[in-house]
């Protein structure tokens, strides 16, 4: 689990805002994942990175315990966890 959680930690600090949600900014797969993805359009966000947990079970499992939160989607801004 060690590994996922450096693999995120990378992501989160690469990249200035991240979402990690179910589907794509594209083609959301729930439509909580439809409403972040909106919400940071509505704000005029449009440079982010977005990781589909359903692509990936260890990915979906370790951003979890990455940030001690049950749920997804997730967004972070600069390295921290803004919420799910």
């Amino acid at each position: 689990m060690e590994d996922i959680k450096d693999a995120i930690r990378d992501q989160v600090t690469k990249h200035r805002v991240v979402l990690y949600m179910k589907g794509t900014p594209q083609f959301p797969q729930c439509g909580f994942s439809a409403t972040a993805a909106e919400i940071l359009k509505r704000c005029g966000v449009s440079d982010y990175a977005s990781f589909n947990v359903l692509q990936d079970d260890t990915l979906r499992e370790g951003i979890k315990q990455f940030s001690n939160w049950p749920t997804v989607p997730q967004l972070y801004v600069n390295g921290e966890f803004i919420g799910a």
